[in-house]
């Protein structure tokens, strides 16, 4: 019993160990995502932190402030969610699909 119990540590560690490294490497990753036709793109890492956002000069106009706005929170939201995406399909394959609460 004892034996059973330390090898389920172990490869509780190696898969904690697994996962940190994972989220190390997606958080040097890009993902983007455009809005207005690609007007304004939003550029975020793994982690969903915005890095840069895009805008083409024709999208900056100063009478629809509001539409840029919206576009921007648009590109952004998307960018984030598709971030979150890929750390979920990162994550399931370390844990075999396993859905542990806390890991995403």
């Amino acid at each position: 019993m004892k034996g059973g119990m330390g090898n389920l540590m172990k490869q509780a560690q190696k898969m904690q160990a697994e996962m940190l490294r994972m989220q190390e490497e997606l958080g040097a990753r890009e993902v983007s995502a455009a809005a207005g036709g690609g007007m304004v793109e939003a550029i975020v890492n793994g982690k969903g932190e915005l890095l840069r956002l895009k805008l083409e000069p024709e999208v900056v106009d100063p009478e629809d402030i509001e539409m840029l706005s919206d576009l921007v929170v648009a590109a952004v939201a998307e960018a984030q969610r598709r971030a979150q995406e890929m750390m979920q399909q990162e994550m399931s394959k370390l844990t075999g699909g396993m859905n542990i609460p806390g890991l995403t």
